[in-house]
C-alpha cells in the first residue's frame, strides 16, 4: 500500500513540474515586450500605413512599382538598407556608395522569411518598408554578435529588377 501511495505522489509531483515547467516558459515574456516594441514603433509612425499580412509581417507599401511582381524561384535585385526599431542602422547596400544590388532567388532561404515574403508584395519600380517580427527574421536566437534574439527588424527596399525563375 505505502509503494502505491508512493507512486502516486510521484507521478503527482512529476506532472505539477512538468505543467510549472511548460507554464514558465521564459521566451513569451521577450515575445510580449517584442509585441510591445512593435506596437510602440507603429503608434510613433502612423504614416507608414503597415498592413499586417498573416504571417505576422507588417508591410508598408512606400512608392507602388509599374513592373512585375516576383514569385518563388526568380531572381531578384534589390537596394535595401536594414535597421533596428530606434533606427540604428545593421546592414544596407546603399550607404557608403555601394551601388551593387543584393542579388538571390525568392523563397529560397537566401535571406530571412520575412524579407522574402515582403518582395512578394512588390513590383520592380516599387519601395516599401517591412517591419519583419523576429518569428520571420532571426528568431529567439538572433544572429550573434549583431541581432539579438527577440528583434524586430526594419527594412527600407527598393525592387530594382526581377528575372524570371525556371518554368516562366
Amino acid at each position: 500500500m505505502m509503494k502505491k501511495n508512493f507512486n502516486a505522489i510521484f507521478s503527482i509531483l512529476i506532472a505539477g513540474f512538468l505543467i510549472t515547467l511548460v507554464s514558465c516558459d521564459p521566451g513569451k515574456k521577450y515575445q510580449k515586450q517584442e509585441e510591445q516594441e512593435i506596437q510602440g514603433y507603429i503608434d510613433q509612425n502612423p504614416g507608414l500605413n503597415f498592413e499586417l499580412k498573416p504571417s505576422g509581417l507588417y508591410y508598408s507599401e512606400v512608392l507602388a512599382g509599374t513592373g512585375i511582381m516576383p514569385v518563388t524561384h526568380d531572381t531578384v535585385y534589390v537596394k535595401y538598407t536594414g535597421t533596428f526599431l530606434d533606427g540604428t542602422v545593421f546592414d544596407s547596400n546603399i550607404l557608403d556608395n555601394n551601388t551593387d544590388s543584393l542579388v538571390f532567388p525568392v523563397n529560397e532561404g537566401w535571406v530571412i522569411a520575412g524579407f522574402d515574403e515582403g518582395l512578394t508584395y512588390m513590383r520592380v519600380g516599387g519601395k516599401a518598408t517591412f517591419l519583419v517580427p523576429s518569428k520571420l527574421g532571426f528568431g529567439a536566437a538572433g544572429n550573434y554578435p549583431y541581432i539579438n534574439g527577440y528583434e524586430p527588424l526594419l527594412f527600407d527596399v527598393r525592387l530594382v529588377r526581377v528575372k524570371r525563375g525556371p518554368g516562366k
